[in-house]
Parts: structure tokens; C-alpha cells; sequence
């Protein structure tokens, strides 16, 4: 399997990697993924390998390329599916010298496959993790379907033991309701305003004092997190502005066990919201260019999941290049009180 560049996408081939086990039950399988999504895959038990594929650029990027690809040869793979179909993913797959080798039909690679599955280049509105399965049709295995085939992530118990150690030691009780606020964005398309983000904080702590509000980020959006717990204290006010919570950074795995001890994940869509939906806890999405059709979290119905999106917008959705009315109307004009309404209503739902 191959599966290059996006966290959300890795996330997305869960399901089909649990197909695929199923299926080939006594199969060797081998995942190609690049460094950032890899914690996704770490400790999957359908994986037998899983290998790194390196990012460098110039001269040692082409070292280290052809390096794997005579890893790979020398392996003598039967089958090689391209679940990412960009120029690097389809050349690996066809030097890996697999002789049946399954990939989606583009333009001016789909030679390098022997078996081609069309990939309509209209963003539809249909689910990810079934746009990916559709590499399964050539291998006789049924459709999914989000309870019996959803996506998946192991919880490492070295970042349970840290997160836990975390929490504690910023004063969250168990039995306190954490909620934790995602505010990093790919992209400015993707990006909603600090000062929201802030009012939600401030008012899910408004509304039950008993609640802590954990903001998180991307490495690169630290200033943006500080900027959010800054603010949403300014709203509280010294009696309770410690409940909203400094704790530094978590990585893609640290992640992943905060999502077990929390009631709720608020975020846009991204990688991080996708990591949340492989555990129960409710989800509240913002989605702004995108849509919940193709990219809503995956997993069994009875688990909350909010989605707020502005609907009857022309340019929506978009390939998040330009933005053609230039205000980001997409995802600015969500509102606060529609986020806290929706977080109200998850972390009242009956499954908690």
C-alpha cells in the first residue's frame, strides 16, 4: 500500500487496510507513508511493515528514492495498490516490481498500473474512504460502511502514560468534562479568527464551570493557540480563567490518547479532526471550503458528530487556491453561537 503526504488521507485507508487483512488473512503487508502521517499507522495490527518513505529534496532525495525502491524489489511484492496516485506514489509503484499494480486512471501515469480505476477530477460530494476503496473493486471486496469499517488509530501507551501526566499536572480532575479546541488550519481557507475561537472557549467554561478548555495546535500555529487561551481568559475573568488550559503542544500520538479523555473535540477539517474520529469522543466540525459528504468523520453513526458548514455558496466547494469573493465567506461566516450550540448538543447527547 502507498499512501504519501496527508495525515486525513492516511487516516481515510484505515478502513481499506482492515479490508485488505481481511481478505489476504495470511498476506505480508507493507505501508509506504511519509514521516508526518506515520504515527497513523504506528501499532496498526494489519500492518507487517511499516515503512518511512524519505522526503529529502536534490541529490539525496534521489539516493534515498532509489535506496527504497531496491528495498522493494529485492521483496518481490505480488501486489502493489497506489492509494495516492500524485507523480512520486504512481513511480514508486511501478518500480517497486509488482507485476499487478492497481492505481487510479490520471492522466499521463496510469501506464505505470495494470489495472486502472477511474478518479473523477470533480470534487463530488462523496465520501474520501469510499473514493479510496475503489482501488478494493479490482480485489472482489465489498463496499464499506462506517460501523463495520471505520477508520483507526492504536493509542501508544507511552502517550496515554504522557498525556495523563499532562493533564494532571495542569489540575484536570478524571471526572472533570474536558473539551478540547483544535485551531490550526492548513490553510487560510481554513483558518476561522482567533476571536472565535476564543468566544466558544469562554462560553462552554461560561456554562459549566465544572469544564476544562485544552487549546491545541500545529507546530506552526503556536502563536495562534497563545493568542486564543490569551483571549478567551480576558472574557472569564480571573475566577475562571484558569480553566482554560496551557499545555503545550501534543504530537499526532500524544493526540490521540487526549481524544480518550476528552468529552468533546472542536476543529476544522483537518488532519488532527481525523486522528479524533478513529476514538468515540464527540466531534464538532467547521468546514469551510470543503464538505462533510467527503471528509465527515468516519465511524458508526451513534457516535456524535456535529457539522457546521455555510450552505447555498456557488464557489463551494473549492481547490482552496483562490478565493474568489475574498473574504472567506465560506468559514467566516459561521458564527459562535452556532459552534457552542453544537458543542452543547454533543456533549449532551445520550451516548455520553
Amino acid at each position: 500500500m502507498v499512501r504519501l503526504r496527508q495525515i486525513g488521507d492516511v487516516v481515510f485507508t484505515t478502513p481499506a487496510l482492515a479490508a485488505l487483512r481481511r481478505r489476504f488473512s495470511t498476506a505480508s503487508i507493507t505501508y509506504l507513508v511519509e514521516p508526518a502521517a506515520a504515527p497513523v499507522l504506528a501499532g496498526n495490527p494489519h500492518i507487517d511493515e511499516l515503512v518511512v518513505v524519505p522526503t529529502a529534496t536534490g541529490l539525496a532525495g534521489v539516493r534515498a528514492l532509489w535506496g527504497l525502491i531496491r528495498r522493494l524489489r529485492t521483496q518481490r511484492f505480488d501486489l502493489a495498490i497506489d492509494f495516492h496516485g500524485g507523480p512520486r506514489a504512481s513511480l514508486i509503484t511501478w518500480l517497486s516490481g509488482a507485476p499487478r499494480r492497481i492505481g487510479y486512471d490520471v492522466a499521463g501515469r496510469a501506464w505505470m498500473y495494470t489495472e486502472r480505476v477511474k478518479r473523477p477530477r470533480a470534487l463530488r460530494p462523496r465520501h474520501s474512504v469510499e473514493n479510496q476503496w475503489d482501488l478494493l473493486i479490482p480485489l472482489s471486496i465489498a463496499p464499506p460502511n462506517p460501523t463495520a469499517d471505520p477508520v483507526f488509530m492504536a493509542v501508544d501507551e507511552v502517550s496515554r502514560r504522557t498525556v495523563a501526566d499532562r493533564l494532571a499536572s495542569a489540575g484536570v480532575e478524571p471526572s472533570a468534562q474536558l473539551v478540547v479546541i483544535h485551531v490550526s488550519a492548513g490553510n487560510p481557507f481554513r483558518r476561522w479568527p482567533i476571536p472565535a475561537f476564543a468566544e466558544v472557549a469562554a462560553s462552554l467554561v461560561a456554562t459549566n464551570p465544572a469544564r476544562r478548555i485544552l487549546i491545541t495546535s500545529g507546530p506552526s500555529e503556536r502563536d495562534a493557540a497563545a493568542a486564543v487561551i490569551e483571549a478567551a481568559r480576558e472574557r472569564l475573568g480571573p475566577s475562571t480563567a484558569a480553566q482554560v488550559l496551557a499545555c503545550g503542544e501534543f504530537s499526532l500520538s500524544e493526540l490521540r490518547a487526549l481524544t480518550e479523555n476528552a468529552a468533546l473535540y472542536i476543529g476544522g477539517d483537518s488532519g488532527p479532526m481525523h486522528v479524533a474520529a478513529t476514538s468515540k469522543v464527540p466531534i464538532v466540525t467547521l468546514y469551510g471550503p470543503t464538505l462533510p459528504a467527503r471528509s465527515a468523520p468516519w465511524r458508526p453513526a451513534t457516535l456524535p458528530a456535529e457539522a457546521l458548514e455555510v450552505l447555498g455558496l456557488p464557489c463551494r466547494p473549492c481547490e482552496q487556491r483562490v478565493c474568489v469573493p475574498g473574504d472567506f465567506r465560506c468559514l467566516m461566516w459561521i458564527r459562535p453561537d452556532q459552534v457552542v450550540a453544537a458543542a452543547e448538543r454533543a456533549l449532551g447527547h445520550p451516548s455520553r
